[in-house]
């Protein structure tokens, strides 16, 4: 099983933030299965790749430590695909994803400072800022099989 996980810190409003998830999943092909106020679930529309290779994501909102300038965002995409090579379907929809959170324009990322090649926690007005997880140096540690 692949999986892959990054955390977000955006300043947008927990309500205005679950439309633009949901725009935001649409656009990259994936449906709605379950919602409620901190977690979305989405996957993959079949047809495209083999039942194995279709991906999960999981969409975890941080509600107890939200305010209302930012809020935490922890993606996890997952599939049933072993992850034999760096290039695998799961990872590609991991940064599918990941630059789609990046790149909108409804929300700002506030970002990260990295020392050493892994994610530092500094505060920002109170706020804990956590970013992309640092890339590991091989993909076996990024991805876990069970």
């Amino acid at each position: 099983m692949s999986r892959y996980v990054c955390h977000f810190l955006v300043t947008t409003s927990s309500e205005h933030m679950r439309s633009v998830l949901k725009k935001m999943l649409e656009m990259c092909r994936l449906e709605l299965i379950y919602e409620v106020t901190d977690y979305l679930n989405a996957r993959e529309i079949p047809g495209r790749v083999a039942f194995a290779r279709l991906a999960t994501v999981e969409v975890l909102v941080d509600a107890t430590n939200a305010t209302p300038e930012a809020v935490k965002l922890t993606l996890v995409v997952k599939n049933e695909e072993l992850p034999l090579n760096s290039n695998n379907h799961c990872r590609q929809m991991f940064d599918l994803l990941r630059s789609a959170i990046a790149r909108n324009p409804h929300w700002h990322q506030i970002p990260t400072l990295q020392s050493n090649g892994s994610a530092s926690v500094k505060t920002m007005t109170g706020l804990p800022t956590v970013g992309f997880e640092p890339t590991p140096t091989t993909d076996t540690l990024q991805a876990t099989m069970n």
